[in-house]
């Protein structure tokens, strides 16, 4: 069993090729170090969106037990340390697998 955590993000005008640069930077080491996969990412250039999905085994509350944990720790801190806010909003929620019918 595990964990799936959509994050939808609106980005700063302007800060679009900056806020992926930095995320292929940093997430694909700090997450997985935590205890999460990166199950997807995709950036939308035209409407000035990024969305991807984080995972972690086990069940909701394993995983904000995780998220915590990561949210306290020096690896991120490092990673946001001096950047600017590019995210102008966010939606993020855990999702549900939905197999298609058939």
């Amino acid at each position: 069993m595990k964990t799936i955590q959509l994050r939808r993000y609106t980005l700063v005008d302007g800060q679009y090729d900056a806020f992926v640069e930095w995320w292929q930077r940093w997430m694909p080491g700090v997450r997985p170090a935590a205890g999460f996969a990166i199950e997807f990412a995709y950036g939308l250039r035209e409407s000035n969106e990024f969305v991807w999905a984080v995972s972690a085994p086990g069940d909701r509350d394993e995983f904000t037990r995780l998220e915590q944990a990561y949210l306290a720790s020096p690896e991120r801190a490092a990673a946001f340390d001096g950047v600017p806010q590019r995210v102008a909003s966010s939606d993020i929620g855990f999702v549900d697998d939905v197999p298609p019918a058939g």
